[in-house]
């Protein structure tokens, strides 16, 4: 039996362009009908649904639909990382700005946030560096906030297992003591699982639940997709959850050169709150 194929009219791709952007801050440009298509027909054959009209008034009025959300917001999320990604990030946290901390923070506290976590990958790099940074150094509190909206790939954060390509940046000795081995490949150890708290979160949510600010915060590879009253909104936002001093690391292709009065550049995609 040959699986029923879908296509999405101009209409239809407006009211999902709409419907994306509010549940999830991402703009869609008009290139990207095939992407939505390829990445919801999946749903719209679960749910025995004919067309993508159908399945906009699922999401409306469906007494699942909140849970459907998940399963759209899963779908369209890109969720592309790796270990050591970017890793003059790492190496600037290990030569510089950690050293840095351990010679002036009394608290001998350091909270850092991954936005947008992914499968986990930057939080267990996050963990291996600080770990070993600070491995000498005693009575320090170190906690990591992983977050992602992506509820599928947070499970795959949490457990922490990864096929044994996915650790070729990783170095090592790293993996020797901070990963075991198993029948799939790799698992995160407890050093590192103990370090990382992983939360669903929306970064178009209008308020944070979070107390306390960070000493950094990565987001990286993720403002990119936003438009540019979403950036600016959540940028003025992650500004008041960092510290007087705190570190923002962005991506790669990513700028915070139009905030200069809000963070101060650097090194390249690396900030400093003013």
């Amino acid at each position: 039996m040959i699986a029923q194929s879908f296509d999405i009219s101009e209409k239809e791709f407006q009211l999902f362009q709409e419907i994306i952007h509010r549940e999830t801050g991402i703009h869609l440009s008009n290139k990207k009908k095939k992407l939505i298509v390829a990445r919801l027909t999946k749903r719209l054959r679960v749910l025995d649904l004919q067309n993508f009209t159908q399945y906009y008034e699922y999401l409306k009025d469906s007494s699942d639909a909140d849970k459907e959300i998940v399963n759209l917001v899963n779908r369209i999320t890109t969720n592309k990382t790796n270990f050591f990604r970017e890793k003059h990030h790492f190496d600037f946290l290990a030569r510089e700005l950690f050293p840095q901390m351990i010679a002036s923070n009394e608290s001998r506290r350091l909270r850092i946030w991954s936005a947008g976590c992914s499968s986990g990958e930057e939080p267990y790099t996050l963990a291996m560096v600080a770990a070993e940074t600070f491995k000498s150094q005693r009575g320090w509190d170190i906690k990591i906030l992983a977050t992602d909206l992506d509820t599928e790939i947070l499970g795959r954060a949490i457990a922490g297992q990864y096929p044994t390509q996915a650790l070729s940046p990783v170095p090592k000795e790293y993996i020797h003591r901070y990963f075991t081995r198993s029948s799939e490949g790799y698992t995160a150890n407890d050093t590192l699982k103990s370090m990382i708290t992983f939360r669903k979160l929306n970064l178009m949510d209008f308020t944070f639940p979070m107390k306390r600010p960070f000493d950094i915060i990565f987001c990286r590879n993720v403002i990119i997709y936003f438009d540019i009253p979403s950036k600016e909104n959540l940028l003025s936002r992650f500004y008041l959850h960092l510290k007087e001093g705190g570190h923002m690391f962005i991506g790669h292709s990513e700028s915070l050169m139009h905030m200069r009065d809000k963070f101060k550049y650097l090194k390249h995609t690396i900030y400093k709150k003013v």
